[in-house]
């Protein structure tokens, strides 16, 4: 299929079986048994002798029809390698054709399982993952609860690390007090590498910042060997790789299931705008406006968010999700181009439909 994604060979291996099948029903005897009927051996008559002048025709006869055999088992193998073929060709072009090999989409069901439909061919390569890091930032964030009320004061520290690496930003302003859940919007819908930065920094353990976030990114990959994130690895709390932030499509979109679990997150991420206040460090209200970087929400019936991320070495990457007729789907795609959303639509139109 070129650069387009192929099915999950769970498909595939449903063609060979239904051709081992097939051939096993052409042929009824082996290459051992061709030769005994060719040659009867312990199963003589008794008026063998009698026989022994006609032997060489009957023996004649019976290689033509030994070879006929042959040739119809070899008819039989063309015949269901054609159909193996066909099939596969068929389930290719049913399959959603869109521009990354790296995707994967589930049927999330109730919620508390899920069903694999649909894998692209590098579906479990592991790879940078951008912004869809803050999916686990939040995971981390909402087993503690309690958390959520936490009142959190904006350092400059936070502005000048989104100027330093050129991140995305909620623009929090320096010396404003915001809850814990306020600052889950700041990361989530406008994709705040400050918010991010606010969360590992204060939610973290040690004496330090530094080590307060090494302890909080440390929490995400104990969260993700927890949920069987085999491919999946964190060397920061919001993307912006040193090198060791990678994951794959099947686990970014278990990994959204897992979040959408959260009612507080599933509220957070539909949203298209979200509008907040806090108190500002001169005693006066700061109004804040964020709008999500998700277009799907606008876009697509059904959307429910989730997270978007982009980056030099990770190109464009969505984790997303829909409901429609009480079904979930949710997906991942990573190393996409800016066609990331109509990629995502197909993946859903294909996934209701099946």
């Amino acid at each position: 299929m070129g650069s387009h994604a192929r099915p999950n060979r769970i498909h595939r291996t449903g063609v060979r079986i239904a051709m081992v099948a097939l051939v096993g029903a052409a042929l009824p005897i082996t290459a051992g048994g061709l030769a005994e009927a060719a040659t009867p051996g312990a199963t003589h008559s008794a008026d063998e002798n009698d026989q022994q002048g006609s032997e060489a025709t009957t023996a004649a006869g019976q290689k033509h029809g030994a070879q006929r055999q042959f040739q119809s088992v070899r008819q039989a193998r063309h015949a269901a390698k054609g159909k193996a073929i066909d099939a596969q060709d068929a389930q290719d072009q049913t399959a959603p054709q869109i521009n990354t090999e790296h995707a994967f989409l589930l049927d999330a069901r109730d919620g508390s399982q899920e069903r694999e439909l649909w894998g692209g061919a590098k579906a479990d390569e592991s790879v940078s993952m951008a912004s869809t890091t803050k999916i686990m930032t939040a995971v981390v964030v909402f087993k503690h609860p309690e958390w959520l009320n936490r009142q959190i004061t904006v350092k400059q520290e936070y502005r000048d690390y989104v100027q330093k690496v050129g991140g995305s930003t909620a623009d929090l302003q320096t010396g404003d007090t915001l809850t814990v859940e306020q600052l889950l919007h700041a990361m989530l819908i406008p994709s705040g590498d400050d918010a991010a930065m606010a969360l590992a920094d204060n939610l973290g353990s040690g004496d330090t910042t530094d080590a307060r976030i090494a302890d909080f990114v440390n929490q995400m990959n104990v969260e993700a060997q927890q949920l069987g994130l085999t491919g999946t690895h964190f060397d920061g709390f919001d993307g912006i790789s040193h090198g060791n932030n990678y994951s794959t499509a099947r686990d970014l979109a278990k990994l959204g299931q897992r979040a959408m679990l959260q009612p507080v997150f599933a509220d957070i991420v539909k949203n298209k705008q979200f509008k907040t206040e806090a108190p500002a460090a001169n005693g006066r209200t700061r109004y804040y406006t964020w709008d999500n970087t998700n277009k799907l929400l606008s876009s697509y019936d059904g959307a429910l968010g989730i997270k978007t991320g982009s980056g030099p070495e990770a190109g464009y990457a969505l984790v997303f999700a829909a409901k429609r007729d009480d079904r979930t789907l949710v997906g991942a795609i990573l190393k996409d181009d800016q066609g990331r959303f109509d990629d995502a639509t197909k993946m859903l139109d294909w996934g209701f439909a099946h």
